[in-house]
């Protein structure tokens, strides 16, 4: 198994509990020395993706910021992929639309590449995907976050204020009955509300994994849209709007 496949299975163990102990890496990467598993935690702890406990245990670095782009982006690869060609389905030509940025949202873009839109995004990564499309595209300025590719603040959020929407198509880190769509950072919570409240129809791309997932700040309650998943949960059947991508 090479480096790569490792790292991205150790980070998918962390979608099943919040600590992850030695023993249980070395259980599902079955053939892996625990001194090779040693190895890519202390790389992922480099890195800035886990942090590493005592007794060999290991947890997402997680908590008032949100998890780092790059280790979300090799987890869950076919969920998400499911729901972002969904969700770009749901795009006609000549709408204005806003992409969030998140590791769901970005892979729209390649089902969008000859739709005739407007698109408006707060993504640094959406960037990189534009070139050979038909879209017009418009950055929002702000701060970057460099772990989270995304660009926030005040500047964004006055901007933002006076923008309005067809569709827009947000990320979030968890909903749940009371906590909502959720973030663990203020200022992505708050530039999605706002961006909710000026677009006619609101999408949340959240695979199930999200699903009853709390984090620390609401950006609005989880009956304000429709969440794009790829499959049904009670909790979605109880409190949602929702969409189940095939």
């Amino acid at each position: 198994m090479i480096p790569y496949e490792r790292r991205r299975r150790i980070l998918e163990e962390f979608e099943k509990k919040e600590i992850v102990n030695l023993d249980d890496f070395y259980q599902s990467l079955n053939g892996v020395s625990k001194s090779t598993i040693r190895r890519d935690l202390k790389t992922l702890n480099d890195e800035g993706q886990v942090v590493l406990l005592r007794g060999g245990a290991a947890k997402l670095k997680t908590g008032s910021y949100d998890t780092p782009v790059n280790s979300r982006s090799i987890i869950n690869i076919k969920e998400k992929e499911l729901i972002a060609k969904c969700a770009a389905s749901l795009v006609q030509d000549g709408e204005v639309i806003y992409i969030d940025s998140g590791t769901t949202t970005l892979r729209m873009l390649k089902y969008l590449r000859d739709k005739k839109i407007t698109l408006v995004t707060t993504s640094t990564m959406l960037l990189a995907e534009l070139e050979g499309t038909q879209v017009d595209c418009t950055v929002i300025g702000g701060e970057v976050n460099k772990a989270t590719a995304s660009i926030v603040g005040p500047i964004t959020d006055s901007t933002l204020r006076d923008m309005f929407f067809d569709k827009a198509f947000l990320g979030a880190s968890g909903y749940d009955p009371i906590a909502g769509i959720n973030t663990p950072d203020y200022e992505e919570a708050n530039k999605k509300k706002i961006v909710k409240n000026n677009s006619k129809k609101v999408y949340v791309l959240a695979d199930s994994s999200k699903d009853g997932k709390v984090t620390m700040c609401k950006a609005f309650e989880i009956n304000e849209c429709i969440i794009i998943v790829e499959k049904e949960t009670r909790l979605l059947k109880e409190h949602a709007q929702y969409i189940v991508a095939k």
